[in-house]
């Protein structure tokens, strides 16, 4: 098991574009992300990920060292088990169901 952000969800398009991540939403309209949580790479590609029906973009908050949807491409809507219940680090944003949780109708 894998904990993972969930980044590009379906019909949506993930571009990274020097390590700054961006959404395309269906109606066209594009959202960069705001991501102080994430440590930061010296990235020099551009990555743009059209995503189905069912199929989501995640990535790890390590981004250098991240096995994620960069790698390995999308994850089927099947494989998302669950979500994170406690956030251990760092001490001083230690909580109880961190971040935000959105509900989408399948």
């Amino acid at each position: 098991f894998l904990i993972k952000r969930v980044i590009g969800l379906p019909g949506e398009t993930v571009r990274i574009e020097r390590g700054v991540v961006s959404i395309i939403t269906p109606a066209g309209v594009t959202l960069t992300l705001d991501e102080p949580y994430v440590v930061s790479e010296d990235a020099t590609y551009t990555q743009d990920t059209s995503l189905g029906a069912n199929e989501y973009f995640v990535m790890g908050d390590n981004r250098p060292r991240s096995s994620d949807s960069r790698t390995w491409g999308t994850l089927p809507r099947e494989n998302i088990v669950g979500r994170a219940y406690i956030r251990l680090f760092p001490v001083d944003m230690f909580g109880v169901l961190p971040g935000k949780s959105y509900q989408t109708q399948s």
